[in-house]
């Protein structure tokens, strides 16, 4: 009697387990049958080759399909990630279209929502393999997570007449952007044998990921993809540059390519094939070089990001966006009030003096009234006009946030007065908070809890709301809410809505062929 008991709660205990290896593999995707491993009750996947790699003749080429394989594909260690500068503990090669999978599922037919996180580094750099992005502990609340790598720097965004010669767009450039997009294609042939819906599919990115969130939602090549997008300190609303700052990055592909040309006079080559075949780490380039962001193609990005949505031309889904309260800390502040005043008198020509009164600055500081005009410049603004013009021009809601969770440093400490750094945000999407962190709060963990819940729940429902986490309400010009993350979640007030009003016509200006002139 004992005995058959021991055996039946043997039995019992190993059902679950002979289901989420199952689950782990080996299983059936477009290219052939993967491996993966079971982490903590998860079904992982690591380095999945969702294309062809980028390497040789197509090199600054759109991803290709990935080839088919015999056997079954080992899938349980991450890809070196793109190549870029630094010495990435993955490695880091061209060969880098791969992408992980966290998944829940105990059976292929559970239909879970899926996440699909896009990496931020300033288009410059990132990876999946990081350890803050490692999606165990929101796949662990009912979703499935998959990271997705995309080409960088140069490699990932180098426009030339040449290269848009090739292509029966004549365009080029925006590689970067669509590998997203064929990340996301294979996501939706392939995510329901890991136990996805593929037709519950949200975006979501930080900084530079957040910023291709806003431009996939722009692009009408990324139509169907996605169900749902979460743009973390990101956006793309400001109008086409010659000289970029942050908030105003866009070129338009005549721009490029001309940059593309010089930049192809610069590696010695004569010719595509000669550039092509040119070691990785040979190219010039770097962080802020020409031919390191994404531009207005025409193509992937149709035209300014603002005429779009104004028009009503966009990848209509619900939306959850916000940014953090301290991020102009963390991109070189002026540091003294004069470098303040030159600096925002040089980018912001006859609106310089309005904005300097809308965001003061010490008589012998910088503090964070002057910080901040950097932050809404490049996240504060693009956040707000993106909620405006899609509370406007579509039926599906958004979802506003501001992250302010950090200590409060006492008078004479050196962050005294500061806030929420960029980046801050990513830890606790994530749920990965970092114990050594200076800016620990004994609050940290359960807000982070409730990011996660959040989170999650957007991705399942389509909005943010269920459980015990307190009531988000949809923003609207009308009711201009916001979910302040601030030792708890509450709702508050837009932060710097007066200033960001003064931005709202220093932006409107630069479209007037006045500010068009001005800003060559």
């Amino acid at each position: 009697m004992k005995n058959a008991i021991t055996n039946k709660l043997i039995a019992f205990l190993f059902v679950p387990l002979l289901n989420f290896a199952q689950i782990s593999g080996p299983i059936k995707v477009k290219e052939g049958l993967i491996q993966g491993t079971v982490e903590n009750g998860l079904a992982v996947f690591k380095g999945i080759p969702f294309a062809a790699p980028p390497v040789g003749e197509l090199r600054w080429k759109a991803p290709q399909s990935a080839q088919s394989w015999s056997g079954v594909k080992e899938t349980t260690k991450f890809a070196p990630v793109p190549f870029q500068g630094g010495n990435p503990p993955s490695g880091k090669s061209e060969d880098c279209l791969y992408l992980n999978v966290w998944s829940p599922a105990k059976t292929a037919n559970e239909n879970l929502p899926v996440l699909v996180w896009i990496y931020g580094g300033g288009f410059a750099f990132g990876s999946t393999a990081e350890p803050v992005s490692n999606g165990e502990k929101l796949a662990k609340k009912g979703v499935i997570l998959v990271s997705i790598a995309y080409r960088v720097g140069q490699l990932g965004f180098l426009a030339h007449p040449e290269l848009s010669a090739e292509t029966a767009q004549k365009t080029s450039g925006n590689y970067g952007l669509l590998d997203m997009i064929a990340g996301l294609k294979w996501i939706k042939e392939n995510i329901k044998q890991f136990g996805g819906n593929p037709d519950k599919v949200t975006i979501f990115g930080e900084s530079a990921g957040g910023i291709a969130v806003s431009m996939l939602c722009a692009s009408p090549l990324a139509k169907g993809l996605f169900h749902g997008a979460i743009s973390q300190s990101g956006g793309s609303f400001g109008p086409n540059r010659t000289t970029t700052y942050p908030g105003e990055n866009m070129k338009l592909l005549s721009l490029a390519e001309i940059q593309g040309v010089e930049f192809m006079q610069k590696t010695g080559a004569k010719s595509l094939a000669e550039m092509r075949a040119i070691p990785a780490e040979k190219l010039p380039g770097g962080f802020g070089q020409p031919g390191g962001w994404p531009i207005v193609d025409g193509y992937v990005v149709p035209d300014d990001q603002h005429v779009l949505y104004e028009k009503g031309k966009y990848n209509h889904t619900p939306v959850l966006i916000g940014y953090n309260s301290d991020e102009g800390a963390s991109f070189q502040p002026p540091k003294t009030p004069k470098d303040y005043i030159e600096s925002t008198q040089k980018r912001y020509g006859k609106f310089a003096e309005s904005l300097i009164k809308a965001y003061p600055v010490g008589e012998n500081n910088v503090p964070k009234t002057a910080r901040d005009l950097a932050r809404d410049a490049a996240f504060g603004w693009q956040t707000w006009a993106w909620a405006n013009l899609q509370a406007k021009t579509s039926k599906e809601k958004v979802f506003y946030y501001y992250l302010d969770q950090h200590p409060e440093h006492p008078v004479g400490f050196p962050k005294y007065g500061y806030g929420s750094p960029h980046g801050q945000d990513v830890a606790f999407v994530f749920g990965n908070l970092n114990p050594a962190d200076q800016n620990r709060t004994p609050t940290d963990e359960a807000v982070s809890e409730t990011i996660m819940t959040y989170w999650t729940n957007f991705a399942k429902y389509g909005h943010p709301n269920g459980g015990s986490v307190p009531k988000w309400e949809a923003f609207s010009p009308k009711n201009p809410k916001v979910m302040y993350f601030n030792q708890k979640a509450y709702m508050g007030p837009v932060p710097s809505e007066d200033a960001m009003k003064v931005l709202d016509k220093y932006f409107e200006w630069r479209r007037t062929p006045e500010g068009k002139e001005w800003a060559k």
